[in-house]
């Protein structure tokens, strides 16, 4: 039997996946969380990710208040906010997701 979670409850979540729904949102966080970076270095360290996606990425982060942009050096870094989330719920999901990596990829 499982326990269902009340309306507000589940608000919340959806508040928070919201905030990495898109592919590359938590990748960019993880990046970010080692220190801030200008948008070529992002690039080069996310491997795969076009200008294009890591720009919207950016984008949605800045709008949520995890990313800012120094926009003398065009250099991005956390929040405080981007912070807390960086290296709390990602970075336990991504140790979830490693230490489950062989049961979800079978």
């Amino acid at each position: 039997m499982s326990e269902s979670l009340p309306a507000a409850a589940d608000c919340f979540v959806r508040l928070g996946v919201e905030l990495i729904a898109h592919q590359w949102d938590a990748v960019v966080l993880t990046v970010l969380r080692s220190g801030p970076s200008r948008r070529a270095a992002l690039v080069s360290a996310i491997g795969g990710i076009s200008d294009k996606s890591l720009h919207e990425s950016l984008r949605r982060l800045r709008e949520s208040g995890l990313v800012e942009k120094d926009e003398v050096g065009n250099v991005y870094r956390l929040t405080e906010l981007g912070e807390s989330f960086a290296t709390g719920p990602v970075l336990t999901l991504a140790q979830w997701a490693e230490a489950n990596h062989g049961e979800l990829t079978d």
